[in-house]
């Protein structure tokens, strides 16, 4: 895409850069708040009654701490499997995206794995504000959106793709979210999203709560809540989506101890920030949780698991031309016929 194309492109995002073309980086921290931005649609989190289960200013400081880390490349090995496991399942899809956005890009863990004639025209990434924009050399013409991921700054119909990974599980209000980005969909869109799911680091949740109840009478959370598989289906449908598929992988890593388990999760940005956590916790507690992991998880070579549960999710806008179920009652075979189908063939082979 040249120059005049990419500006065409952002002017209707109702976006305004002054970087050079191909390379741009727009700062949208205030958008949300900026009277007169143009939107005419809801905000996920400005509807009555939405969730508010996490510290999204923490999160972000806890996300702009790790990634100005020297070493937080060592922390980024979760992100680029996962990311990698995202764009096979762009690649299953056989066709070619012109639009397409990554919300949570970050170090363009899912982009590294496509290439230029699957997105052959505009790669978007949003982050969020707290964050540098950081684009590594890419075959991709690539556009880097500073933004929070609960406020989509997007007309509706804007993108042919979709994609967010490991980002959507610290959302407060995944519904609106999810409604969010039905609605930035080009009808006949894909949305290609993974998070972590409910059985996540269940090791480190179990050791911690029968260690804070036999050193303090009592625990409290300490392991962020995550969204359950059993849910994720009804949300993507309630959200419009339709042809749905959702899938599990459970990726387990290894670590010397439990501190190690903590301290990578640390350097990855992934640490709690629920309204309910803890601060602290006492070093008894501390010790007696690694005992207690090491008894209960450990592996013979001394080393301790981690398990984290990914949900994969494939939803597609609803279009005319897509396959749709036949009437009711139109069947033209009975089920109760299939015993019978059965009989013959059976007949037939003796």
């Amino acid at each position: 895409m040249n120059s005049r194309g990419v500006q065409k492109v952002l002017q209707g995002l109702q976006l305004v850069s002054s970087a050079p073309a191909g390379r741009i980086c727009s700062p949208l921290s205030s958008w949300n708040s900026r009277p007169g931005s143009g939107s005419n649609r809801a905000l996920s989190g400005s509807g009555r009654g939405s969730m508010n289960v996490f510290n999204r200013e923490m999160k972000k400081r806890q996300k702009n701490w790790a990634a100005v880390l020297q070493d937080g490349h060592q922390y980024d090995y979760l992100r680029d499997e996962v990311g990698s496991r995202v764009a096979d399942r762009v690649y299953d899809i056989t066709r070619t995206f012109p639009l397409a956005l990554d919300i949570g890009g970050g170090k363009s863990h899912i982009a590294d794995h496509l290439n230029k004639v699957m997105m052959h025209s505009l790669f978007f990434k949003l982050e969020i504000p707290a964050l540098k924009c950081k684009l590594a050399p890419s075959e991709i013409p690539t556009q880097c959106i500073l933004a929070d991921e609960e406020f989509l700054p997007f007309k509706e119909n804007t993108f042919d793709l979709v994609l967010s990974s490991l980002t959507l599980h610290w959302i407060n209000d995944l519904p609106g979210a999810l409604r969010q980005i039905h609605q930035v969909l080009k009808p006949d869109g894909v949305f290609i999203g993974a998070m972590v799911g409910g059985e996540t680091l269940y090791e480190l949740r179990c050791s911690l709560q029968l260690a804070e109840t036999e050193r303090e009478g009592g625990f409290s959370p300490h392991v962020s809540p995550y969204t359950a598989v059993t849910d994720l289906g009804n949300l993507l449908g309630q959200a419009g989506f339709n042809m749905l598929t959702v899938d599990i992988d459970d990726v387990q890593v290894h670590y010397p101890g439990i501190m190690e388990v903590m301290t990578d999760l640390q350097g990855m940005g992934e640490s709690n920030c629920a309204w309910n956590r803890r601060s602290m916790l006492h070093r008894d507690t501390m010790l007696a949780a690694a005992a207690i992991y090491k008894e209960m998880y450990g592996n013979e070579d001394g080393s301790v698991p981690a398990t984290f549960e990914i949900l994969y999710m494939i939803g597609w806008k609803p279009h005319e031309s897509q396959a749709k179920p036949a009437k009711r009652g139109s069947a033209t075979v009975s089920f109760g016929d299939l015993g019978k189908i059965s009989r013959q063939s059976s007949t037939k082979e003796s």
